[in-house]
């Protein structure tokens, strides 16, 4: 048996996220996946819009997904060891750097292929999280300055 795993942040559940974890599922028979905890989101990336349990519940829900963890905030290995994948997946756009990852799992004699997948290509301007948000500020900015004319055209 195949054990792929799968990482990210998981914020805002999008298309490219199930895109993300179908082909990952496609290198092995199961799919393993590694939530970041919220601090991990903020030196990273953001401020999380949703806290770590309910982003990792919502993985868990997902029928892809067949084991879902948080992942640890001291050593991001840690959980590799634990999990002993066969397979690591990365995102197209995760900032992890292959060859780091592998010196790493080399150091701590973890035998695990590292793999790139490739972007989510369907055309949508929803496909993430910071799209997501982006397109929500602008909806809100748009509302409230037809707001706006509307109380200078009462008056």
């Amino acid at each position: 048996m195949v054990k792929v795993m799968a990482t990210g942040t998981f914020d805002l559940l999008h298309m490219g996220h199930i895109y993300y974890l179908r082909e990952a599922k496609k290198l092995g028979d199961k799919l393993v996946v590694v939530v970041a905890t919220d601090s991990t989101v903020r030196r990273l990336k953001h401020e999380p819009i949703n806290p770590e349990g309910i982003r990792l519940n919502l993985v868990k829900e997902l029928r892809i997904v067949d084991e879902a963890y948080l992942g640890h905030e001291d050593d991001m290995y840690k959980i590799v060891q634990e999990i002993k994948p066969d397979i690591i997946t990365l995102g197209y756009d995760q900032m992890h750097d292959e060859e780091k990852i592998k010196s790493e799992l080399k150091k701590r004699k973890t035998d695990v292929k590292v793999v790139r997948l490739s972007e989510y290509k369907e055309g949508s301007d929803l496909e993430g999280t910071r799209k997501i948000i982006g397109k929500i500020i602008s909806a809100y900015e748009f509302q409230k300055n037809m707001e706006r004319l509307e109380e200078k055209w009462k008056k």
